[in-house]
């Protein structure tokens, strides 16, 4: 089964959210008057125009305002906040208060955190903490298909200032696309697949916008991409046929090479990274739609990493637990396979996928559920203090709460949960992937 769209999703927020002037037309006998009242509207336009302009170079940056974290020299292990026996009192108590030394970093592979622009805490977050972030993706950018022709959205919401300063602290920046083109478009048609991979390409390297007289041209200075297609051939049918399967190996592989002659903004001794996004195996016997080891092994040599979404294991019709940890086991073991073997020698190129939200899911009267933020898991905390319970079986915490006689169940991560999939990752040898790093509390970024 493919793996849930978890990004179009804006999740719900549970919180409750905080003389006519007239003119006159004169005349008289030379003709009419000239009124430097009209030229307001114009002179309005041409500013915003210019505006626009800038904003879109990224020499104007808008403010993303955000109340700045409590500090404290204690981490959050000092502070013995890691354990399993973890309060709600507690939580709302020390979730805003983190250590002051940001640098430091307890998780020493590479980690790739998402930033998207419906949670723009994430902007902020990640400049705080870039330190620990070799790799940062905002999610930016979808390749679609217009008739026969192919379109790259998304280049509004570059920020060029926010960029510069990830890089100088010496993060990588790689967008997120996703290919959304219809795959018999890119697939098939040798012409198209090369305009795909070429406005990709370009992308990372180079805009020229031109608004009336203003001509806008900024490189981009990308290091490179992270890709995400899989989850949307699989619906299409794309991986059930053989032929179609080994051409979509093949465009990722074609676009990895092309990246990797591509000199980045460093210097011409470096290239453009190409990360791959892939479903974590569920199937105990692995069927078409699933990222299998000979794939990996295929890709090993185009790709420079693989982030692997090890979340959204439980949904609406299923509630339970977001990642539990021995499905995180499983699908490490299925996709590297054992240890000695070929594909094991890949697990330095894994980022395994790390959930910074949650899920809220209704228990009664039918199912539903709706994916949840920090924010929202402390409203509900403080709103209705409940117990909350550790699930031994997956490692994660949960807790019940009714509301106008419906049942709930919360599944939210925590320090205890956050760490011990970090031991595993750390165990495997792996890296980590966040989802996403403006959905999670101040006090996560401590255990990284």
């Amino acid at each position: 089964m493919p793996p849930r769209r978890r990004d179009r999703r804006r999740p719900r927020d549970p919180s409750p959210e905080t003389s006519r002037a007239s003119t006159s037309a004169a005349s008289s006998s030379s003709g009419s008057r000239f009124r430097p009242s009209l030229l307001a509207p114009l002179l309005l336009l041409l500013l915003l125009l210019i505006l626009a302009a800038l904003h879109f170079s990224g020499r104007l940056s808008l403010p993303r305002p955000q109340a700045p974290p409590q500090r404290t020299r204690l981490s959050v292990h000092e502070r013995g906040l890691v354990r399993r026996d973890v309060s709600a009192s507690e939580i709302l108590a020390e979730h805003a208060t983190v250590s002051e030394n940001r640098s430091r970093r307890h998780f020493r592979n590479p980690v790739l955190a998402y930033v998207t622009p419906w949670n723009s805490k994430g902007y902020d977050m990640a400049k705080l903490y870039s330190t620990k972030f070799t790799h940062i993706s905002p999610v930016w950018y979808d390749l679609k298909s217009d008739g026969n022709k192919l379109v790259l959205e998304g280049q509004h919401n570059f920020d060029a200032k926010w960029v510069s300063e990830l890089q100088s602290n010496g993060s990588l920046v790689l967008p997120r696309v996703v290919l959304e083109a219809f795959p018999g478009v890119v697939l098939m048609k040798k012409k198209l697949r090369d305009k795909a991979i070429d406005l990709i390409v370009n992308e990372c390297s180079y805009n020229c916008q031109f608004v009336i007289w203003l001509s806008v041209n900024r490189d981009k200075g990308y290091d490179g991409v992270v890709l995400e297609s899989w989850s949307r051939w699989a619906v299409y049918g794309v991986l059930d046929d053989s032929e179609l399967r080994n051409r979509a190996l093949q465009f990722v592989k074609h676009l990895g090479k092309t990246l990797h002659l591509t000199s980045s903004n460093l210097s011409t001794h470096h290239h453009l990274k190409l990360i791959y996004v892939v479903p974590a195996p569920r199937m105990k016997e692995l069927n078409n739609q699933e990222f299998r080891p000979e794939d990996l092994l295929q890709l090993a040599d185009s790709v420079d990493g693989f982030s692997l979404m090890t979340y959204d294991f439980s949904g609406p019709q299923n509630p339970g637990p977001s990642a539990p940890l021995s499905w995180i086991q499983y699908s490490l073991k299925t996709l590297l396979a054992a240890k000695g073997s070929a594909s094991h020698g890949h697990s330095h190129m894994i980022f395994l996928g790390i959930n910074f939200y949650g899920n809220d899911f209704l228990l009664s009267k039918g199912d539903g559920g709706n994916a949840i933020t920090g924010r929202d898991f402390i409203y509900l905390l403080d709103k209705y203090k409940p117990s909350l319970q550790w699930d031994e079986k997956s490692s994660e915490h949960f807790f019940v709460y009714s509301d106008k006689g419906l049942r709930h169940a919360v599944f939210y991560p925590t320090l205890m949960s956050l760490s011990l999939r970090l031991d595993e990752a750390q165990d495997w040898g792996t890296g980590l992937s966040i989802w996403e790093i403006g959905q999670g509390l101040d006090y996560f970024f401590d255990v990284l």
